[in-house]
């Protein structure tokens, strides 16, 4: 059972802590102190921008970044959420502390940068690529610049908003507060206080002034809000405030935080680690790339919270000695749509079996699910629903555009994101790609071009997917280009665009990918590529963002000249990706000799470590990922749901009471309703036969009880092949085994053995009278009997 630890009021003395009288809002602009604060915060921020662009003289965008500086000063009296003070103020983030370097691991590894090939490669082209930006720029006064222009509709939408009906699984939220003028009105601890004064914060968001009073008494929320509103410091900060009044005699694992992805989880540990800096809390990493036995032995030291990601935390409570989640007092879902989702359902249920079932879950997300049987399944107990904001709502300070692709024009996208990056969004750029391939050749297409480019996908290292994100963040490169892993809670300060190179799948990842930008009242740019196969998902943009949405259309000679430039580039590209290929091949190879090696020198002690056990094998991920995208396939064809691993489960129980139901029928009625199903089976697999391919398409969508039934036919009639002298070699579905039967059609063929099995059972019982009943060679089996005991 959980322990109940429960929250305390402070003592009613006055925190001595100086920013509640200093960092006052700017609403009150007579107050003299916060005035002369204001005018030596602006001094600092200008002699900054001075040395930062003393130290980017490559840098062709500096004019738009002081702009777009600018511009981020005059929103600052309606920013409510943070006041960085440049002396005190901490950064939440810190990716690079959690794994080793990247020039170490590829010493370690004997392999060589992606960087490196790259500048090789680029030494190799006969034209340099940095002239071709250059002559841009210095034409551009010629060439015909980009343009925007309203977006029309083609299509007028039909499609009925659909209003969300009150369910009774809720509780009622009435009376909750979503405003609060400071930290120390929601009753938090002093330590807490003094780590939000480190970190700049001054007034908390509305999803923060509602969720922590709640949430410090223990009760089950489902919250929403916008991204970028502080979700992570709304379940941290009461999460933290339990904490402080723990038996602390007694360790243990009492809250559990998990995230669909490995950045997201090292970003929560790195909010959790600031925010109880003043504390004796201790939080524990456990994500999959980083060394597994330094996690066993950070989880055997029982810290208080632990940050996981599903899978690496089942590895660690199957396989680990002496974890368990017997005491967890406090389980929170970020991102909880995501981990929802079938690829994930299957190890959250898992998750939620082996904790206590009084405990406190926290849901949140910008996009949280309506599915209420999704949520029943967590076990939450009358949860509150706290929207700070509609799911729908966008930022005020994002600019949407989006850049038609016509069918024509298709190939030409790689041109098209070229000419923009090189000449309107030059830096601090988030670039969305569909595949971890595409993502890979953009940047090489960006590195030989002279771009600073960052990849993040899932082909890299642990250490190489941080490093990329802790280089984006020091702004060491103007460009990160990723799939969407980088999609979900990342808080990159400073992101100025995103471009959806390719577009999003539906309106759930468009709202979570152009959330990278225009966070926390900044501005934001966010351009989708669009072509003829993505209208539906066009339709859902526009009528999301209404007529704030903008077309953008590219100049045709760049777009021309960039197009000329990458078949250039074309014998580069290849020759990068087969010394990759060379490289992965003699990295392999070296594995190989070292696990021999290993075999050999310590087999004992290999030999008698216990043998591990996986929730899921890797055959299963890959048999379970092909089932979510024919899942997913039949939805948009068919209209059908998807259903998850609990609701599949359900369905087959339902069918297996069915056939015990049919099995205590009696014999006779029995035997009918097979034969009337079997009817109805032959109706619906008339056309499947005709075709080619039949076989394939007959065992589809069959039940286990039909293939069983089928085998043993087909063993039957082997045997009796066998008998009467012929011998089957190979399956011919062309030639009949029986060929006096050959135009015969199933059903026919099923009335002949149904009346010769009668038949011969009635000449049994005749012939037999009081003696004992013989079976007959020759009888046909129903399909009933193969289900028998």
């Amino acid at each position: 059972m959980a322990p109940s630890f429960f929250f305390e009021p402070p003592s009613d003395e006055e925190p001595e802590l100086s920013y509640h009288e200093e960092d006052e809002e700017e609403e009150e602009p007579e107050q003299p102190p916060h005035k002369q604060r204001k005018i030596r915060l602006e001094q600092e921020q200008e002699e900054e921008k001075a040395e930062a662009a003393a130290a980017e003289e490559d840098t062709g965008g500096d004019g738009e970044e002081e702009d777009e500086d600018e511009d981020e000063e005059e929103d600052e009296d309606e920013e409510e959420r943070v006041k960085p003070s440049k002396t005190k103020t901490q950064s939440p983030w810190d990716f690079a502390a959690f794994s080793e370097s990247v020039a170490e691991e590829h010493a370690r590894r004997r392999t060589t940068s992606i960087d490196d090939k790259i500048s090789r490669a680029r030494q190799q082209l006969a034209v340099p690529i940095n002239n071709a930006s250059d002559d841009e720029a210095s034409d551009a006064s010629d060439a015909e610049s980009d343009r925007q222009e309203e977006y029309r509709h083609d299509d007028d939408d039909d499609e009925a908003t659909n209003v969300d009906e009150p369910k009774s699984f809720f509780a009622s939220s009435e009376g909750t507060s979503f405003h609060a003028n400071s930290f120390i009105e929601l009753n938090l601890s002093r330590p807490l206080l003094r780590a939000c004064e480190a970190l700049g914060y001054v007034k908390p968001t509305p999803i923060q002034a509602a969720c922590i009073p709640l949430a410090l008494s223990g009760r089950d929320i489902c919250g929403s809000a916008i991204t970028g509103s502080g979700k992570t410091a709304a379940f941290a900060l009461p999460t933290l405030e339990r904490l402080l009044f723990r038996p602390k005699r007694v360790q243990a694992i009492r809250v559990l935080i998990l995230t669909p992805t490995r950045e997201l989880a090292v970003q929560v540990h790195s909010m959790i680690e600031k925010l109880a800096q003043f504390t004796d809390i201790r939080c524990c990493l456990i994500v999959g790339g980083l060394s597994s036995k330094v996690q066993q032995a950070a989880l055997r030291t029982m810290p208080d919270i632990v940050v996981a990601t599903p899978g690496r935390m089942i590895d660690h409570l199957r396989n680990s000695m002496s974890v368990d989640l017997d005491d967890l007092a406090v389980m929170i879902f970020d991102e909880a749509d995501r981990l929802l989702e079938l690829g994930f359902s299957a190890e959250i249920q898992e998750l939620v079996r082996l904790c206590p079932k009084r405990r406190q879950t926290m849901l949140f997300s910008a996009t949280m699910t309506e599915e209420v049987d999704e949520l029943i399944k967590l076990s939450l107990s009358k949860p509150l629903r706290l929207s700070a904001d509609p799911s729908t709502k966008r930022p005020a300070t994002l600019t949407e555009e989006v850049i038609r692709i016509r069918r024509m024009r298709e190939g030409n996208d790689e041109a098209v994101l070229l000419a923009l990056c090189t000449k309107t969004f030059t830096s601090k750029v988030i670039v969305f790609s569909g595949t971890k391939q595409a993502a890979h050749r953009l940047k090489i297409l960006f590195g030989l071009a002279g771009l600073k480019a960052a990849e993040l996908h899932g082909n890299l290292t642990q250490a190489q997917r941080l490093d990329a994100l802790e280089q984006f963040r020091k702004q060491e490169v103007d460009f990160l280009i990723a799939t969407d892993v980088a999609a979900r809670g990342l808080d990159i300060v400073g992101v100025q665009t995103v471009i959806n190179f390719a577009c999003p799948r539906d309106l759930t990842s468009y709202v979570h990918r152009v959330g990278r930008t225009a966070r926390a009242g900044r501005k934001g740019y966010a351009v989708t590529f669009v072509t003829d196969n993505d209208r539906s998902l066009l339709k859902s943009i526009a009528k999301r963002v209404g007529s704030k949405l903008k077309s953008r259309i590219v100049a045709e000679q760049s777009i021309t000249k960039w197009g000329q430039i990458i078949e250039q580039m074309e014998d580069q590209v290849a020759e990068v990706l087969q010394e990759e290929r060379e490289e992965m091949a003699i990295r392999k190879a070296e594995m190989e000799v070292t696990k021999a090696e290993n075999m050999i020198e310590h087999k004992e002690e290999i030999f008698s470590r216990p043998k591990k056990t996986w929730f899921m094998t890797e055959k299963q991920k890959k048999l379970l990922e092909k089932a979510t995208k024919a899942t997913a396939e039949n939805e948009n064809g068919s209209g059908k749901g998807m259903i998850s691993a609990q609701q599949a489960e359900d369905l087959k129980m339902k069918a297996k009471r069915k056939r015990e139901h049919e099995r205590n029928l009696p014999r006779k009625l029995r035997r009918k309703l097979q034969a009337a199903r079997e009817m109805l089976d032959e109706e619906d697999e008339v056309k499947p036969m005709r075709g080619s391919g039949k076989d394939e398409k007959e065992k589809a969508g069959l039940s286990l009880v039909d293939l069983g039934y089928r085998r043993a036919k087909a063993v039957k009639a082997v045997k009796r092949a066998k008998d009467s002298g012929k011998f089957v070699e190979k399956k011919a579905p062309n030639k009949s085994k029986r060929p006096s039967q050959r135009n015969q059609s199933r059903t026919e063929e099923m009335k002949d053995l149904f009346q010769t099995d009668m038949s011969d059972r009635k000449q049994l019982n005749k012939g037999s009278g009081s003696g004992l009943r013989k079976k007959a060679k020759s009888s046909f089996k129903s399909k009933s009997r193969y289900k028998r005991r």
